[in-house]
């Protein structure tokens, strides 16, 4: 369905736009979005630098849709993807109806969350502040995050929140749709993303991947899903490549008689069996590609804009 067809409930006046989630690497943004739209649209890691996509989440009442944008960690580009990623970080920015900028209440503000501001304020699109994980903080200690997220200088509202247990999410949810333009509803009010299949179940295998690897491995992996295929009603068998640029990294996904990549697909096929309802037959295969951030039909193929 085409953007901006009429889907809403035909009832009255409906509100509709996107918001543009901003924050430092590994601040929450996706866990954020997957409590907002209710269903896991975006993997969640302790790794920085997770999401790799703009990942749209789409969140439905009656008389509002917000189309959520989890943007890329902003970074300086060091290479064709992270160059990516920035593009698409200021052109997501660009399109929003509203920013919303998420900082961690347990780190305080650092120059990361100063530079996203400054970004911010240049936009045209009104900005609003969300304070996250102040359900692991004090009174004193919230109280503190808030009076230094207001020394950014961006946003007219603050609102402390916790996106792990959904403390203080429905106003912040309700004051996002107020700043939304009046129109037609952009998705069904049944779809939660407009990620393809085949990339839902590449993230979430590559999810099990950063649970599992550190250092170098998990900026050094992406997954693809090369084949979907429904053998009965209640079986699909998913085959997929987990890529990684050295021979040793590709060691440590195998390791020590194929342990490692069978805890990855067990994990995995879980997660897949849980999204897609039914049970699936998954294959993995680790190929190694030196040097596949830099290349530009890698990642048109991965579908990293």
């Amino acid at each position: 369905m085409s953007a901006g067809a009429d889907t809403g409930t035909g009832t009255g006046t409906t509100r509709s736009g996107f918001v543009a989630l901003a924050g430092r690497p590994n601040v929450g943004k996706s866990t954020l979005v997957n409590a907002i739209v209710g269903r896991k649209v975006a993997i969640v890691s302790d790794k920085p630098q997770t999401t790799r996509r703009a990942i749209r989440g789409v969140a439905t009442t009656d008389d509002s849709q917000l189309v959520l944008v989890d943007l890329p960690g902003v970074q300086r580009p060091r290479d064709a993807l992270t160059a990516r990623m920035q593009r698409r970080v200021e052109s997501e920015l660009a399109d929003a109806d509203a920013a919303l900028l998420l900082v961690n209440a347990i780190q305080g503000i650092g120059p990361g969350d100063r530079f996203i501001a400054r970004l911010l304020a240049g936009a045209r699109t009104p900005v609003v502040v969300a304070v996250n994980k102040v359900d692991r903080c004090s009174r004193a200690e919230t109280m503190a995050a808030l009076a230094a997220a207001a020394e950014l200088g961006v946003g007219d509202e603050i609102f402390p929140i916790s996106a792990r247990t959904g403390q203080g999410l429905g106003a912040l949810v309700e004051h996002l749709a107020g700043l939304l333009p009046e129109g037609p509803f952009f998705f069904p009010p049944e779809e939660r993303s407009d990620q393809s299949e085949q990339v839902l179940l590449a993230e979430l295998v590559r999810e099990q991947v950063l649970r599992r690897t550190r250092q170098e491995v998990p900026h050094a992996v992406e997954v693809e899903v090369e084949e979907i295929e429904e053998r009965r009603d209640d079986l699909i068998a998913v085959r997929a490549v987990i890529w990684v640029e050295a021979e040793s990294q590709k060691g440590i996904l195998i390791g020590a008689g194929g342990g490692m990549i069978r805890a990855i697909g067990t994990a995995a096929r879980k997660e897949l069996e849980r999204e897609l309802g039914c049970r699936v037959h998954l294959e993995l295969a680790v190929r190694v590609r030196r040097a596949w951030r830099s290349d530009d039909r890698l990642l048109d193929r991965l579908g990293i804009e």
